[in-house]
Parts: structure tokens; C-alpha cells; sequence
């Protein structure tokens, strides 16, 4: 799950034994031996290491040093999340045991099976690299994931009080145009445009499910067949209850041909995936959801990002500590904003057309 991360260490001697113990407690393999840790990619946010021990492996995930409390919050939200998706027919790293408290570790941290496959953020291998049929297979087990999420019943799984689904479209265009007014320091083209939109075309029909809240080819593993299947979705930080129809439009908000000038959006080659009605088609017939309303979707996942993005862009504009990669993200936050606007006007001609 994920390749070697350079730059990482493992745990300090005191915090490897006391991981041994619980690792004891929990019935693991090689009951009383030390756990052997390796840093692993595979997320931004918190740190995720490889245990062997006793001939078997797992994955361990973490807050990084210097957590903060919200970090911390977040990752028991995961925890319970992946314990409600245990069995569930969602391809992800199923949920071993896990930890919400500090006396093991000094955080919550649980532990998952590993997944065999590969992530598409080091850009395709072969033989998608030049097969672009067989690349644009992997769009549909990308959709699918996506469409096999919506279709769980959250509730029967106990996610109660997990999020707030009530009056979800109704918040959205308030809460976050004043979470960036904490932060605002330039002119964002578009954003009005695109607001006055969103606030105006609300779904009038929507079921609420679990939604994933980053959910793209960077949030994915593919195992390793050829034509390789959807092995695990990963990266759960931004998961809540709410609209699962929005993973779907975050999957597709650079999509062909109408993203299509979104360079700085598109970390992958996108040639040769399916056109979009295609993968619409496959979403409903998994999911049970329709997606008439797709191009909502898409423009709130655009409009939302740029606002998400442009919090840690001014920390850096303003000289805060922050990765310096975060620069690149200025022109990309123009263009989400840039192409939610666009959207909305091709939609309300869409709409008049249709009438």
C-alpha cells in the first residue's frame, strides 16, 4: 500500500514496545517480538508505516509529528468510518483494529491490511502508459468506487451523527464563501459567478450516503491485473455524511473534452478515458443515484476546491510555513474558479435549450 516514503523514520524505541504490546493485546502474529516498521507514501496529512512481524504484514496509520487536535479528530473519524465499512462492497483497506486514545502511541492511529496494487499519482505503468484502452478501462473501476460508496447504507452501519446531511446544498455557498472571507487577499475571477449559481440550482432531490470528499485517481489503488480492478479507495480525511453525488463530480472536474484547458488541474494523462456519459451511465446502473444533475456536481466540486486550495496559498503568499509546492497552486485555484463559471453559464444554456 503506497512505495517507500524517504525522509520518514520509524517510531522511538519506547513507542515501538509499546506498539509491540498492543500488537500482543490485539492477537497479531509474533506475539512478544518487536514490530520491524516502514515508511510508506500514500497520504499528506498523517504518516502510514508497513509492520511485519511474525511473517505477516499490516499498515499502521498515524498523525505526523506536531499533530494538532483537529488532525487528531480527524483520524478517529477514519477510524470509525473504515470499522462501519468493514465487509461493506467497497473495494479499502479493510480496518484490523485500531486506537482512539493517547496512551499507545500519544494519538489515535489504527491499523489496516495491506493492499496489493499501485496508485496512478506516479503517473500510468505499463502497459497503460501506451495503451490507451486499456487505460481508459481504469475510469470505470474509478466511477465504480465511487458509485459502490453511495449505494452503502450508512445508517444500518451505524453513521448516526457521523455528519450533518440535513439541508447539505442549502449550506454549502454560505458556509464556504465565509470560511474564504477568513483569508481572502485577492481576486478570485469567477467566484461570484459561479456562487450566485450554485445558490440557485440546488438539487431539488438528493439521497443523502457516505461521501469520501476527495475522491479522484489520487485517492485510489489498482491492483495489478491486467486490465487491473479497483483495489482500494484510501484517504479518508475529508469523509463525512452528505451528497456522494459530489465524489462523483469530483472524480470528473477535469474531465474531456470540457476540461480539457485545465493543465494545472491534471496531474494525469486523461487520453483515452471514456467520454463522460459513459462513465454517468455506469455510476447509475451501480449506485441506483441519478446523475441528471452531473453538472452541478462539477461545478461545486471546482468551486469548492479553489476555496479549500486558496486557505494554505495565502499562508504562503502572506510568508507562512508551508510546503513551498503550495505555489503552484495559485494559477490552480484561478482555473477551478475560472472553469466553475464557465460551467454554470453552459449549464443555463443547457437548461434553456431543453425547455
Amino acid at each position: 500500500m503506497g512505495g517507500t516514503a524517504a525522509g520518514m523514520t520509524s517510531l522511538p524505541d519506547e513507542k515501538l514496545a509499546s506498539l509491540a504490546r498492543w500488537l500482543d493485546a490485539h492477537s497479531f502474529a509474533g506475539d512478544g517480538d518487536l514490530p520491524a516498521l516502514t515508511p510508506l507514501s500514500g497520504g499528506t496529512q498523517n504518516q502510514l508505516f508497513r509492520i511485519d512481524r511474525g511473517g505477516e504484514s499490516s499498515v499502521l496509520r498515524m498523525g505526523g509529528p506536531g499533530a494538532d487536535e483537529a488532525r487528531m479528530k480527524g483520524l478517529r473519524r477514519e477510524h470509525l468510518l473504515l470499522a462501519a465499512l468493514k465487509g461493506a462492497d467497497v473495494p479499502h483497506a479493510e480496518l484490523i483494529a485500531g486506537e482512539d486514545g493517547d496512551d499507545v502511541l500519544g494519538g489515535p492511529f489504527y491499523v489496516m491490511q495491506v493492499v496489493d496494487g499501485w496508485s496512478p499519482t506516479q503517473g500510468w505503468p505499463a502497459p497503460y502508459d501506451t495503451d490507451l484502452a486499456a487505460r481508459g478501462q481504469l475510469a470505470f473501476g474509478l466511477i465504480e468506487g465511487a458509485a459502490k460508496l453511495a449505494a452503502v447504507d450508512w445508517e444500518a452501519r451505524g453513521l448516526r451523527g457521523f455528519g450533518r446531511p440535513d439541508n447539505f446544498h442549502d449550506r454549502q455557498v454560505d458556509r464556504w464563501t465565509s470560511f474564504l472571507a477568513g483569508y481572502r487577499f485577492r481576486e478570485i475571477p469567477g467566484l461570484d459567478e459561479a456562487s450566485r449559481w450554485l445558490a440557485s440550482h440546488r438539487p431539488r432531490h438528493w439521497t443523502p450516503g457516505i461521501m469520501h470528499g476527495d475522491y479522484q485517481f489520487a485517492n485510489v489503488m489498482f491492483d495489478r491485473s491486467v486490465p487491473a480492478g479497483l483495489a482500494a479507495v484510501i484517504d479518508w480525511e475529508m469523509t463525512t455524511i452528505g451528497d456522494p453525488l459530489l465524489d462523483l463530480g469530483w472524480a470528473l472536474i477535469a474531465w474531456s473534452p470540457e476540461g480539457d484547458d485545465m493543465p494545472h488541474m491534471r496531474f494525469l494523462d486523461l487520453a483515452g478515458m471514456p467520454p463522460r456519459e459513459q462513465l454517468l451511465e455506469h455510476y447509475e446502473r451501480v449506485s441506483g443515484r441519478s446523475t441528471e444533475d452531473i453538472d452541478y456536481y462539477v461545478i461545486l466540486a471546482r468551486w469548492k476546491l479553489a476555496i479549500v486550495l486558496e486557505k494554505a496559498y495565502a499562508r504562503y503568499v502572506a510568508g507562512g510555513d508551508v510546503d513551498p509546492d503550495v505555489a503552484k497552486w495559485g494559477p490552480l485555484i484561478l482555473e477551478l474558479m475560472r472553469k466553475a463559471a464557465e460551467l454554470s453559464r453552459t449549464a443555463s444554456a443547457r437548461k434553456v435549450s431543453d425547455s
